[in-house]
């Protein structure tokens, strides 16, 4: 699965790249979501990755995110005891089942697909740049590095 953060505002966007984003529902910067790795979503990173950084999320990170940053409509914390709602037994398993594809985010009632993360601590490298110099584009597994700084 990909990671995909929002790092630079609208202005000075293209109409197509706008539009992308929207899809993504990356409104706003430092807004972070999971997607599966598949050709659809990758065409669509590849030409918003002037406005994104997006890597390899591993299970750990993934199971953080959910834990500290997931929320439900009304702004609501998702503890163990709305899973269970949700018809899982603990957020774990509900980590796994995203996780492997069993369950996608916007199938899940009440849960919001986007994470709303801090800036990263001790900041970007560059807005303007692409990864390794900058904090832009593709990095690869080194994006967990990037989300925990922002959690």
């Amino acid at each position: 699965m990909y990671a995909v953060i929002r790092i630079r505002g609208s202005v000075d966007t293209s109409k197509d790249v706008e539009d992308t984003l929207r899809m993504l529902r990356l409104n706003k910067p430092n807004n972070c979501i999971v997607v599966p790795e598949t050709k659809e979503y990758l065409g669509m990173l590849r030409k918003s990755k002037d406005f994104i950084a997006y890597g390899v999320i591993d299970f750990d990170t993934f199971l953080e995110i959910l834990r500290k940053r997931a929320r439900l409509i009304g702004n609501k914390r998702l503890t163990e005891d709305n899973v269970k709602e949700l018809r899982f037994n603990s957020i774990e398993e509900l980590a796994k089942a995203i996780f492997k594809n069993k369950v996608k985010m916007k199938e899940i009632r009440n849960l919001k697909p986007v994470f709303r993360l801090n800036p990263p601590r001790k900041g970007h490298k560059s807005t303007r740049k692409h990864y390794p110099k900058g904090s832009l584009g593709f990095w690869g597994t080194e994006i967990n590095k990037l989300l925990k700084r922002m959690i």
